[in-house]
């Protein structure tokens, strides 16, 4: 069971281009070594991360296994070219749709209710 340390949930939300699959995963908080751990499943020969502009994902600008591609929602900028994270946006907001009716989510129960999302 997964330990969150707030009411506000972790839930990144990844989409691959590639294959068009997206993947919900909660997290216990949004921090470099969470989104870290994340990208280590995905890790290619050349990885592309697509964010917002969340401070957690400033070091991977700093690090040769990735490029970072990212938009800064609080500066107006939605997209920029090919770089946007609408995909994901979008997914989170019909998450949060489905979720809402499912009020006080025990919270060792959100990634089998998260899995049932996916399935839809």
């Amino acid at each position: 069971m997964v330990q969150y340390s707030s009411d506000k949930l972790s839930i990144f939300i990844i989409a691959d281009c590639g294959t068009g699959q997206q993947y919900l995963i909660p997290a216990k908080a949004a921090d470099e070594s969470t989104i870290r751990l994340l990208l280590a499943d995905r890790q290619q020969e050349s990885l592309t991360v697509y964010t917002d502009g969340l401070r957690a994902y400033e070091p991977l600008e700093a690090d040769d296994a990735f490029d970072r591609e990212y938009v800064v929602h609080s500066d107006g900028e939605y997209a920029d070219d090919e770089v946007h994270v609408n995909t994901c946006e979008s997914h989170a907001s019909q998450v949060r749709r489905w979720l809402s009716p499912h009020r006080g989510i025990s919270e060792d129960k959100l990634t089998q209710y998260l899995r049932a999302f996916q399935l839809r």
